[in-house]
């Protein structure tokens, strides 16, 4: 069951009526770089908000540095007596395990973003998360369609799944067009992995038309990178998850940066009004919800500008 986009508006949280007291844990990474930062800044504020909306509605938010201390903090919230759990697993597959424990009390799951091997109702009741085949194929459709004929240059993020999705998609995007891709490098969501991976690229190749840097911490590397060189032939870079300084950008009509695409970290936030809304209101949102992976563009930027985040 796949739950549209129209479910949230359908389950706005204004004016409702009280059903019973309910306490939702929250459990997420730890603030390790900017998307989990932005993780943890989306949770506090739609955490705040909720309990604004409903008087006896309790939210405790938990970090994490890593699986074995977050399937501790799982079993604390549990422990403490939770109705619903929404999680975003540092990794997935070790958590399983505390995950359906806290199912198996009879408390709602929804899971966020990272899922394990056996992403089934057996581990969690809603499932979350961006659209990665998506944020690989809006970029390269907007290259195919802006720059026909660019020479492009690819900086990935980990050799993982999620990576690989993202850049199936942006292949497919490009099958057809003459777009001609340079190189693909691994930069590992990291902006000084991607300076690096990027000051290669301008030694090796004379001309470059666009750089996708996949990710928007990458992004900060690579600009650094083409400013450093001195070099004019880059035409533009497009990145991905809606960092606020990426979108800032995109708003401000920035030549180097005229797009994003999200993969955005108010997911967080998403999962956590899907969930409260589900068992307070007795709205079916079991299933699966995938966000879209929307083009950012000046005309819409403003819409997703969230100054206050940390990402």
């Amino acid at each position: 069951m796949v739950i549209g986009a129209t479910l949230l508006a359908a389950t706005s949280l204004a004016g409702v009526t009280q059903a019973q007291a309910l306490t939702v844990g929250v459990s997420i990474p730890a603030a390790d770089h900017g998307w989990t930062a932005g993780i943890v800044y989306h949770a506090q504020r739609v955490a705040e908000e909720l309990m604004g909306e409903y008087d006896d509605l309790e939210i405790i938010v938990k970090t994490s540095p890593d699986p074995a201390s977050q399937a501790n903090a799982v079993q604390d919230l549990a422990v403490q007596g939770i109705d619903a759990l929404v999680i975003l697993p540092t990794d997935p597959d070790p958590l399983v395990n505390a995950i359906m424990q806290v199912k198996s009390q009879g408390a709602f799951v929804t899971l966020v973003d990272r899922a394990p091997s056996n992403n089934d109702n057996n581990v969690r009741d809603l499932y979350v998360a961006g659209n990665n085949p998506a944020l690989g194929a809006v970029a390269g459709e907007y290259i195919a369609e802006t720059t026909p004929d660019a020479e492009v240059v690819v900086i990935r993020g980990l050799p993982i799944p999620i990576d690989q999705q993202r850049q199936d998609g942006f292949d497919a995007a490009l099958e057809g067009s003459n777009v001609k891709v340079l190189e693909k490098q691994f930069g590992n969501w990291n902006r000084d992995d991607a300076f690096r991976v990027m000051q290669d690229y301008l030694t090796k190749y004379p001309k470059i038309d666009v750089v996708w840097a996949q990710d928007d911490d990458m992004v900060v590397g690579v600009l650094q990178a083409i400013e450093q060189s001195g070099r004019d032939d880059v035409q533009y870079v497009i990145g991905g998850a809606g960092s606020k300084d990426m979108i800032k950008k995109v708003m401000d009509g920035d030549a180097m940066i005229p797009v994003d695409v999200l993969y955005p970290p108010a997911m967080i936030g998403t999962a956590m009004e899907l969930t409260v809304a589900g068992l307070m209101d007795q709205v079916p949102v079991a299933g699966t919800y995938i966000l879209d992976a929307t083009l950012v563009t000046k005309d819409n930027a403003e819409n997703y500008y969230f100054p206050d985040s940390p990402y």
